[in-house]
């Protein structure tokens, strides 16, 4: 429409594996739109790319996270983000839900300065959530950071599955096996969650089988016969229609995470069962995180099957535990 664009955002954190420069960023998104890479964030580069800017051009500027300021927003107008783009640029515009749960200057600071507003996708993504009805909605929990859905567990129906669904096996004192000792590994503060867990699985419906891999193979084993020297990838089939049942009834549904390891097809069968009872539901459906966006790219289910497909993680999770998002906060 004519704007002259500047494009802020991150990746990773410094001292990260995940944090690394943009410009591969630049790159692909030249194949939707012209923009052109500035290999710094702020500094006089940056300044004269922006000064420089032609109506309609738009400008990639390097990692954000690379400026300390960034995780600083206490230091409001001395802030160095916003001494450098406050008198460069004539209007704010947040068009990342998924950033809004974090209190940074690049979100939070910059909008106390600057006539701020939503963009369309930041606005698509929460009209889409208005709709869930949270008081009655059905959790369908998983994935690889189970500590994360403590927060949700507030009295609404929950179906366990992922590494979730086996720490509350565990906080219930069953003994898993192999299983056990990779989740103390894999889980941060493993003993902390658990004892967290103990008072909090009222609503909450657990896994009656699992699959394990066993001489390469798909092999499903009932609650009952574990601990077993076996490792598990996935929920198995008994589960899967237990869970059926309850996703038919419910009358709006969240879906955070994938109910076992995806990346490997034959422990794919949970994930996809789910998302397809899911997709016949006639209530409102909410899925939450870019493994089950992933999933469902697999499954071939139409998108429109689902209410609202977002690729948000900690801000979604927010959300949805009730908790105010500062992103949105700021543009009050």
């Amino acid at each position: 429409k004519g704007a002259k664009v500047v494009v802020i955002t991150h990746q990773g954190r410094k001292g990260e594996g995940d944090f690394t420069s943009l410009e591969q960023h630049a790159k692909l998104l030249n194949k939707f739109a012209k923009i052109k890479f500035v290999d710094e964030p702020i500094g006089e580069k940056a300044r004269k790319a922006i000064q420089g800017l032609k109506e309609g051009e738009a400008i990639l500027l390097e990692n954000i996270r690379g400026v300390d300021d960034e995780f600083k927003p206490e230091k409001g107008e001395e802030n160095e983000i916003v001494k450098f783009f406050v008198p460069l640029v004539n209007v704010y515009v947040n068009d990342s839900f998924s950033v809004c749960h974090r209190e940074q200057a690049s979100i939070t600071l910059l909008p106390k300065f600057l006539p701020s507003f939503a963009g369309r996708l930041l606005e698509k993504e929460v009209s889409a959530l208005k709709r869930i009805k949270m008081g009655e909605c059905l959790y369908i929990l998983g994935g690889a950071k189970p500590e994360d859905n403590l927060k949700l567990l507030r009295g609404n129906k929950v179906l366990a599955c992922g590494l979730f669904g086996q720490l509350c096996l565990i906080a219930k004192g069953k003994k898993l096996g192999a299983q056990d000792k990779y989740l103390q590994e894999q889980i941060k503060g493993f003993y902390k969650v658990v004892e967290e867990l103990k008072g909090k699985l009222k609503n909450v419906e657990i896994p009656v089988d699992f699959a394990v891999k066993k001489n390469g193979n798909r092999e499903e084993i009932l609650l009952e016969n574990f601990p077993s020297e076996y490792e598990i990838f996935d929920i198995g089939k008994r589960t899967m229609a237990k869970y059926a049942k309850q996703i038919k009834k419910a009358k709006s549904i969240y879906m955070k995470g994938p109910a076992g390891f995806c990346a490997d097809a034959q422990f794919s069968n949970g994930t996809l069962t789910i998302l397809k009872a899911v997709s016949e539901s006639k209530g409102f459906t909410l899925i939450g995180g870019g493994h089950l966006s992933d999933a469902i790219e697999v499954s071939k289910i139409p998108k429109e099957k689902f209410g609202h497909i977002s690729l948000s993680g900690g801000a979604l999770l927010s959300y949805v535990a009730g908790e105010k998002l500062p992103g949105l906060e700021a543009l009050q």
